[in-house]
């Protein structure tokens, strides 16, 4: 089955390093288009920047990077090994320079750009996109912790908790997994709770 990690939505972060201002943005994006319309316009907004670099990657299709004036394979290389190495796709990253005057040095601008465009997208978050089932597991509070770990254990997030005299875990489990989840279950509380599917998407969901 299909799965792939994307930014899981927009994500900025500043950092200062010898008086330079280094200001990182990531967005998540479906396209070429959407990802070069970004860059413009942050260009325009730091339009008094001395660097505006970047780089971004659309599923199954261009992959793109740019130096914007920094020394060869200081910025726009290194920016995009930070996504590469999460495996994320359809995002684009800006970092903004403000010179402060103080020359950094290749290795100084490549830690520089690394760090800006791995804060920024520790701020966006990261989302996988697949396809979920959506169980409801009715079960009484004695067995709550060791379900929530079953649910952990399936690849699966807890999305809700709804408290009464039993207490039902809603979560997403991988579409895969979902019907050894739902035997686990049965199996791991004798018997006393079965977890029910409610539903099925593809979509994107925050680790």
């Amino acid at each position: 089955m299909t799965e792939y990690y994307i930014p899981a939505g927009p994500g900025e972060a500043k950092f200062t390093e010898k008086r330079s201002d280094f200001l990182g943005h990531v967005r998540p994006v479906e396209s070429e288009e959407e990802a070069r319309a970004f860059i413009e316009r942050v260009k325009k907004e730091h339009y008094d920047a001395r660097h505006n670099c970047w780089c971004y990657a659309v599923k199954d299709g261009p992959v793109r990077y740019s130096d914007d004036g920094e020394p060869q394979g200081t910025a726009g290389v290194p920016m995009l090994e930070v996504f590469q190495r999460q495996g994320v796709t359809n995002f684009v990253c800006v970092v903004t320079r403000y010179f402060g005057g103080v020359l950094l040095g290749a290795g100084g601008l490549l830690r520089a750009y690394t760090k800006s465009a791995r804060d920024a997208l520790d701020a966006a978050g990261i989302a996988v996109v697949r396809r979920w089932v959506d169980v409801r597991v009715p079960c009484g509070y004695g067995l709550l912790e060791r379900l929530k770990k079953e649910v952990e254990a399936a690849g699966g997030i807890v999305t809700d908790m709804e408290y009464a005299a039993e207490v039902v875990i809603c979560a997403l489990v991988p579409a895969e997994g979902a019907e050894a989840f739902c035997a686990r279950v049965f199996d791991v509380s004798a018997g006393s709770v079965t977890a029910e599917a409610v539903g099925e998407a593809f979509r994107a969901v925050k680790l």
